[in-house]
């Protein structure tokens, strides 16, 4: 029985990142790492800071993360990857040149006998209109055509510019810490889907950027991954347990 792991807000290629590079090769020596334990990877959301996809064109670098995604479907390891509210632009260069399968909404799946509930989290729960209106914005085709009319050279330098400005407006570029029980969106949102759909065992998400492993009742967890910018964290789970993980190059186990 091999391994099931959980990963996300990377935001690869950020501006707001100071050590990118090594941030980056850090993720991929934890994927080397994983590769012969790992039966399924999921990647749940902003995997990149800002990622846009023209018909002949996609962003430059990432070269290292995106070889050892390919390597690992290669391998047969496979790799499930999340639109968050940063990447959402992705088109099928993924799907066809990584071999991952793409996910545009949150999914429910039955792992080794426990049924998840996998979502970025951005948009669920969260009552901030100014953010629903601008997720519906950039969930707007329209919109995304007539991104496309505009030369790479601009819309990239564009997208990453508003991505690090998304960012570093918050205090000290981070997000705010755990709201509480009683106010954290997704914790709300999960106790108010759990009503409906008990036999939810884990409801895994990304999006906030802080590590969060809560019951919500005797028979159902809520995970928050934290990142991979401040934390390095990661969950896994073997069939029996979950664990909430924070990779340390020449240690983690799991």
């Amino acid at each position: 029985m091999k391994n099931v792991y959980f990963i996300s807000d990377a935001h690869l290629g950020s501006r707001a990142i100071e050590h990118g590079r090594t941030q980056e090769r850090r993720l991929v020596n934890f994927l080397d790492s994983i590769k012969h334990k790992a039966g399924t990877i999921y990647l749940l959301g902003d995997m990149f800071d800002f990622w846009y996809e023209f018909k002949m064109v996609v962003p430059k670098g990432y070269t290292r993360f995106l070889g050892k995604i390919s390597e690992l479907t290669d391998m047969g390891v496979e790799v499930h990857f999340f639109t968050g509210n940063h990447d959402l632009w992705c088109g099928d260069y993924l799907a066809k040149e990584c071999g991952v399968i793409i996910h545009r909404h949150p999914l429910t799946v039955e792992i080794y006998g426990k049924v998840f509930y996998l979502a970025h989290g951005d948009g669920l729960g969260d009552p901030d209109r100014k953010f629903k209106l601008l997720r519906a914005a950039f969930h707007s085709h329209t919109l995304q055509r007539l991104f496309s009319t505009l030369h790479p050279r601009w819309s990239m330098d564009l997208g990453l510019i508003w991505a690090k400005h998304s960012r570093m407006k918050r205090i000290n570029g981070k997000d705010p810490e755990y709201l509480g029980e009683d106010k954290e969106h997704l914790v709300l949102y999960s106790k108010d889907y759990l009503k409906g759909h008990p036999e939810m065992n884990f409801f895994i998400y990304g999006h906030r950027h802080i590590e969060l492993d809560l019951m919500l009742s005797r028979s159902s967890r809520i995970i928050i991954l934290g990142d991979w910018i401040n934390y390095f964290s990661y969950g896994v789970f073997d069939g029996e347990n979950f664990f909430l993980e924070e990779y340390v190059e020449g240690e983690t186990k799991l």
